[in-house]
This record gives C-alpha cells, sequence and structure tokens, in this order.
C-alpha cells in the first residue's frame, strides 16, 4: 500500500464515520442548536403593520432567503422612500463557474421575486424593474396596497434547496402544470423532463459537464473557496456551502480542506448525481429566449416564483446546474432539448423527501449599500 492509497483509505474512513455521526447526532450538538436558533431567527415572515423604513428593512431580509449560487449572496441593497433598488456585489462573484456573471444576475432576480411575494404581508405592491444601463440594477418600486398573506409569501422563509435523496414520488399532473405556470414569463420557459429515458439522457450531459469541471483544478480551488466545513467557520461567514448542508460530515476545517481535496471525485460526484436524479420525481430546465442580463434576471424571477410555489406544494428541489455551466455541454444540452439558440439557464430536480436543515445569511446591515 503507498502513501496516497493509505491516506485516501484514512480520509474514507473518517468521512465515513463523520457521516454515521451526522446523521445520527451532528444535528443534536450545541453548536447545531446555536446554528438552527440563528436560521430559524432569519426566516421570520415579515410582521404585518410595518411601515416605512421597518417595512423596507423586513422586504430586504425576505429578499436575501432567495438562493444563490455557492450561497455567495452577490448582491447589495439601498432603500429609500420611493422603494429598494437591487445591485450586484462583484467582490463575492465566481469568475470559474460563473464566468458571465449569469448566476449572480439570477439570484438578483430572485431576491427581487421574493420582494414582490413578501411586499402584500405589510401592505404593498413592490414593482421590480431591471435597468439595462450601468452595472445592472434591479429598481423595486413599492407602493401602497392591500394586506393579504399569500402561499407563496409565506413559502418564503420555507424555501430551500434540498440537496438530500427524494423518495421517487411521481409529482401529480395538476401539481406539475402549477409548477409550469410559475416558472414561466415573458422570456422565459420551463421544460419539466418526468419520463425516465429522458430523465436518463439529460443526466448523461450532467454528469459529463461535471467531470470537466472536477478535472479543473481551477473550479476546484473556486468551489473549494465556498465550502464551510465547520461550524464555526459557516457561522462566522454566514454564506457559502455549509458541508452537511450537501450530504457531507462536519469537520474541523483544516482536516476538511484536506479531505476536500483527497475525496472529491469524479466517481464518487457521478454515483451521488446518479441516486439524486433517480430519486427525483423529475428534472426542469429554464430556458431564456435571449442571453443577456436582462433575461437572466428574468429566469431568476422565474425560478424563484417555480421554488415557491413548489415548496407552498409540499415539493423539494436542487440544482443540477453543471450541464449548463460548461459552455461546450450547454450547447449540447440545447441541442437535445430542440431550442435553438435559446439558453438554457438552470436544471433542478424536484420531487418528495424531507427537508434539510436551514442555511444562514448574512445580516441585513452587512448587505446594505
Amino acid at each position: 500500500m503507498n502513501r496516497r492509497t493509505a491516506i485516501l483509505g484514512a480520509a474514507a474512513t473518517l468521512a465515513g464515520t463523520a457521516a454515521i455521526v451526522a446523521g445520527d447526532r451532528l444535528w443534536d450538538s450545541h453548536e447545531a442548536g446555536e446554528w438552527r436558533e440563528e436560521a430559524h431567527r432569519l426566516r421570520r415572515p415579515p410582521t404585518p403593520g410595518l411601515a416605512g423604513a421597518e417595512a423596507r428593512t423586513a422586504l430586504i431580509q425576505s429578499a436575501t432567503l432567495a438562493a444563490t449560487s455557492h450561497n455567495t449572496q452577490a448582491w447589495r441593497f439601498a432603500g429609500d422612500d420611493g422603494g429598494i433598488t437591487l445591485l450586484p456585489d462583484f467582490t463575492r462573484r465566481t469568475p470559474i463557474v460563473d464566468p458571465d456573471d449569469h448566476h449572480l444576475f439570477v439570484s438578483l432576480g430572485a431576491a427581487a421575486e421574493n420582494m414582490v411575494h413578501a411586499a402584500p404581508t405589510v401592505g404593498l405592491i413592490a414593482d421590480p424593474r431591471f435597468e439595462t444601463t450601468g452595472e445592472g440594477r434591479i429598481r423595486v418600486a413599492l407602493r401602497p396596497g392591500k394586506v393579504a398573506v399569500t402561499d407563496l409569501g409565506t413559502a418564503i422563509p420555507r424555501r430551500q434547496c434540498t440537496r438530500g435523496i427524494y423518495d421517487g414520488r411521481a409529482v401529480p399532473a395538476a401539481e406539475l402544470a402549477a409548477l409550469v405556470a410559475a416558472g414561466t414569463r415573458p422570456g422565459v420557459s420551463v421544460r419539466l423532463i418526468t419520463e425516465r429515458p429522458a430523465m436518463t439522457a439529460l443526466t448523461a450531459l450532467i454528469l459529463e459537464a461535471n467531470n470537466r469541471q472536477l478535472n479543473d483544478a481551477a473550479f476546484r480551488a473556486e468551489l473549494k473557496r465556498w465550502v464551510r466545513f465547520s461550524y464555526a467557520e459557516a457561522m462566522d461567514t454566514a454564506d457559502g456551502l455549509f458541508a452537511p448542508l450537501t450530504g457531507n460530515p462536519e469537520l474541523p476545517e483544516a482536516i476538511g480542506r484536506v479531505l476536500f481535496d483527497l475525496v472529491l471525485t469524479t466517481d464518487a460526484e457521478k454515483a451521488k448525481a446518479k441516486v439524486q436524479v433517480e430519486s427525483a420525481a423529475g428534472l426542469a430546465v429554464f430556458i431564456s429566449d435571449q442571453n443577456d442580463p436582462a433575461h437572466w434576471v428574468a429566469v431568476g424571477r422565474a425560478y424563484q416564483r417555480f421554488a415557491l410555489q413548489a415548496t407552498a406544494l409540499g415539493i423539494k428541489h436542487a440544482f443540477l446546474n453543471q450541464a449548463v455551466e460548461v459552455p461546450e455541454v450547454r450547447r449540447q444540452v440545447a441541442a437535445h432539448l430542440g431550442v435553438g439558440a435559446r439558453r438554457p439557464d438552470l436544471i433542478l430536480r424536484f420531487g418528495y423527501g424531507n427537508p434539510m436543515p436551514w442555511s444562514l445569511r448574512r445580516p441585513v446591515a452587512d448587505v446594505l449599500a
């Protein structure tokens, strides 16, 4: 047995042992209690009756609960009497996996859509408009409206990318139709793939892209920078990908960073992705008519509404975006789906399963411009 084999064996043993601990006791620890308390605090819905600056702060808080690639939270917010402005935070961009900032603008759209559905709770109507000039900001105008509690608004605190294994149950046709309606908007469509042969064909492209990414040292280094291996690290940054939320064990940061390079293999990720897809009810692909930031924002809004509708229906989802992140494979996806020059923007799996613990978000004070 050579040194590398010994290290890999030890790493696998340690990771396997830690995974058992993760399943049995990880979320019952003192640190887990602190995590849950903070995560739940962040997910308190807006209080009816808020007005002025307090109402705007509540809407910003709701906006920060939107999904972002690697949980980078690459956004800033500025409020005034007329509304709220969302701005991209390019200091938190991920240039390897997202070289054109597509995912960044998608996340801005998702955050704006959360505001749309949170606003009625505080008696406001939110109207987002993307500004095509400058750095690409979204102006969310606010005007008085009726106080209302809606299904999508109440889903905002509960929405999550659930990265666990689903139970394989099919989603009823009426609920599939509701998902399509929620995920369709001008310039954006969503295609649901629920037949197993079609899901398998798309999975092959996902796995091809996954292999390319994992064989790219720059991609691995960028991903590693956003992984939070321990509670202490995750609580300190309140961003990034906390290892247990991706199905991996919580470990001391130094050990986690060593094991990351040893156990993140193409074979392991291929096996995980196959199980994830096999357990899902289907795959959803979001497709935009044009490839520009305005349409990426529209995709983000469409995705977030889809995600909130899924949450309201008790349906889980998680991203499998590898095949749309590698340009060569993305073109194969477009050809496979027969969408011509339109861009496949996002791929996610959906189905029924148990919720995972919540991820964290940075405090509102930290995201104000």
